[in-house]
């Protein structure tokens, strides 16, 4: 019974030995620098570092652009302040006359009496309708 007891505890060392074997192996390749989780460590630790210095420089333009913003804005608001002071004075300011240059009067051309007899005749029908036009408006 002994000896039964020994060849299994025998076989129970070997296979423990066998089971280190392999997980000693795996773990190497888990841990490879260029093919396991190692690599991608490295990998991720060479990202982390490349986004900080884009941080770092998206951070700088960043306080030059809000630099530049606030002299803008204050050259803005100068020049608003400005502005409503020439508005300002504008309304001080009278208003502007503009000399309108007289109309020539054309000289009628001399023209026959009957004609004359006849524009003057159309003034005057056209006198009495405008104003028969103006009464029937009101009637109504």
């Amino acid at each position: 019974m002994e000896f039964i007891a020994d060849i299994l505890l025998l076989a129970g060392a070997l296979a423990a030995a066998g089971y280190c074997v392999v997980l000693s192996r795996r773990l190497r390749r888990f841990t490879d620098l260029e093919k396991g989780v190692g690599g991608a460590i490295a990998v991720l630790s060479v990202q982390v570092d490349d986004m900080t210095k884009a941080l770092q420089s998206a951070q700088q333009s960043a306080v030059g652009s809000a630099q530049s913003l606030s002299q803008l804005t204050g050259r803005a608001e100068g020049a608003a302040r400005q502005l409503e002071l020439l508005v300002a004075s504008m309304h001080d300011l009278p208003e502007p006359v503009f000399a309108s240059a007289p109309e020539p009067e054309l000289e009628p051309e001399p023209a026959e009496p009957e004609a004359q007899e006849q524009v003057q005749q159309e003034q005057t029908e056209a006198l009495f309708l405008s104003r028969r036009n103006q009464i029937a408006e009101a009637a109504e």
